[in-house]
């Protein structure tokens, strides 16, 4: 994918801007890894893990009645896991600390997200086939008849 080395940009960028970040990944909705920075993680593991968790987490808002999904927090004894939707068709996935400041946390990666699925989209539709042209008229092509009496009028 063309935007990748865009992506891995940008989670690089979160990273600096969050220093308790220890890792960021974008993936697919289906568990596809699209870019990473995560140090000592395997990132496709993760990615696998955050398609079954968004699964769990778009059915559950949508079964309370709560929207379309837009993120997903898990706190953990050593630190968070934290998924933002990015776009159509990814997430962003990052890894802190325990002390990381939560608010920042969203405010940044919220913000990547965005960037990130800015990305992932112009890329999806860059691939995507151009519609088919629209048929046009030509001289080989007869005309559809009518099945009407022409009248006439005289003056």
């Amino acid at each position: 994918m063309a935007a990748g080395p865009e992506m891995l940009a940008e989670l690089r960028r979160l990273r600096a801007r969050v220093p308790q970040l220890t890792g960021a990944l974008v993936a697919g909705v289906d568990g596809l890894v699209l870019a990473h920075d995560t140090p000592g993680v395997e990132a496709e593991g993760v990615a696998a893990l955050t398609a079954t968790a968004l699964a769990v987490a778009v059915r559950l808002a949508d079964t309370t009645g709560q929207g379309d999904f837009r993120e997903l927090l898990v706190r953990g004894v050593y630190g968070y896991v934290a998924t933002y939707a990015a776009g159509e068709s990814a997430v962003l996935t990052v890894l802190a600390q325990d002390r990381v400041n939560v608010g920042r946390l969203h405010l940044e990666s919220r913000r990547s997200g965005a960037r990130v699925g800015e990305l992932v989209d112009a890329a999806e539709r860059a691939r995507a086939p151009a519609p088919a042209a629209t048929r046009t008229r030509s001289a080989r092509t007869p005309r559809p008849t009518t099945t009407e009496p022409r009248t006439t009028t005289e003056s």
